[in-house]
């Protein structure tokens, strides 16, 4: 008899965990702006949420896969998040502001990874369940992006930390009701092939670098979509509608991924979300001020970001399974989300203060192009892999 799946306290922690980030992603280039910092220096802080990525999922999860209770590593990094916050509840200069993001983003990049291994612990033989469970991130990312769009209205965006906190003391205390599941058991062998021969396989190699370049294709988004916006005369509510209509077609996709996956192989969702994300950014560059089709630009947030997710979930479990799976998760945040956040944010800063915002977005487009094409030549359907 199969144990018996935690979907609410896992789905929980996804809630909060992204209720947090609705707040941060959409709104935090705005909160330094208004605390008087220029471009330049927001794609140097916010490079810090990216940066930290690199080491930071790696670390914790190599810690907690030492430990004997590895669960308490989720709870030290979630309760540290939130010690680590409060200090932006005062103003600080650059230089404060650095080292604040600095800590702060170091862990609160460390426990996503580390949980994603918990959930899939969970999942051992049904990992077409995941998308159920994570979609609770996505809900709760859209129901905060819309209601502080609407607050920021009426508040000032310095006050932005204060109502934040509460999110990240509610993702602290559901971290203290979650725990692994049964640890799978793997056959060892003197023919089964090590973690780092597998990370050699140009498969393997190709999937990484499509990570890496679409991150980077998000990165004008990530950073500057709401000051873009605001350059282009939207409201704070209109920018949080924009950013909800994207996590609502991702709640879709997330919700009905065991019904995609079982139509169509990973390969050819990754794929299609790479053209999907060239065709958005293509359009959020050429056309800000059409609201109607800024709005559908938004609407293929569904499968640029949620099945390219998805997707790179499937084939995580399928190159690395079993034990292996926490440390993939750590380096595939690190490699893609991290160096490639880092190398994005700053990047699109420089182009964004040498040519302007559309600009930034157009060298996203032709970023997920090239990532499209190498996903085709390498990792395209119908292309036979070696499992495990």
């Amino acid at each position: 008899m199969s144990a018996r799946i935690p979907a609410l306290r896992l789905s929980s922690f996804y809630f909060t965990y992204y209720a947090a980030l609705g707040a941060f992603n959409p709104y935090w280039a705005l909160y330094l702006q208004e605390r008087g910092q220029d471009i330049a220096a927001i794609s140097i802080l916010m490079s810090l949420w990216y940066g930290t990525r690199i080491f930071a999922p790696s670390t914790w999860s190599t810690l907690a896969g030492r430990s004997t209770h590895p669960i308490r590593w989720l709870r030290a990094g979630s309760v540290l998040t939130v010690a680590s916050f409060a200090f932006f509840t005062v103003p600080h200069d650059f230089t404060a502001l650095f080292v604040t993001m600095s800590v702060f983003c170091f862990m609160y990049n460390a426990v996503m990874p580390q949980f994603e291994s918990i959930t899939l612990s969970h999942l051992v033989g049904k990992s077409e369940r995941y998308g159920r469970i994570r979609v609770w991130g996505s809900i709760g990312f859209v129901t905060v992006v819309a209601l502080f769009g609407v607050l920021l209205d009426y508040l000032p965006v310095t006050s932005l930390p204060w109502l934040m906190l509460p999110l990240f003391v509610a993702m602290a205390t559901t971290a203290f009701f979650n725990d692994y599941g049964r640890q799978p058991v793997t056959a060892v062998s003197d023919e089964s092939p090590s973690f780092f021969s597998k990370l050699r396989r140009p498969e393997v190699i190709a999937f990484f670098v499509v990570a890496l370049l679409m991150q980077i294709s998000f990165s004008p988004y990530n950073t500057f979509y709401s000051i873009y916006l605001d350059e282009h005369g939207y409201r704070t509510s209109a920018l949080g509608i924009y950013w909800s209509i994207g996590v609502v077609v991702e709640i879709l996709v997330f919700g009905f991924a065991a019904w995609i996956f079982r139509r169509w192989n990973a390969a050819t969702v990754m794929i299609v979300s790479l053209v999907a994300a060239s065709l958005r950014w293509l359009m959020i560059a050429l056309w800000p001020e059409h609201a109607v089709l800024m709005a559908f630009a938004q609407t293929l947030h569904a499968l640029s970001f949620a099945a390219f997710f998805a997707a790179s979930m499937q084939f995580l479990v399928f190159f690395f399974p079993g034990r292996q799976n926490g440390h993939a998760q750590g380096i595939f945040y690190g490699f893609s989300s991290g160096i490639g956040g880092v190398i994005g944010a700053l990047l699109s800063g420089q182009v964004w203060e040498a040519a302007g915002g559309e600009t930034a977005f157009m060298l996203g487009s032709a970023t997920a192009a090239v990532a499209a094409v190498i996903a085709w030549i390498w990792i395209r359907p119908g292309r036979q892999f070696a499992s495990g």
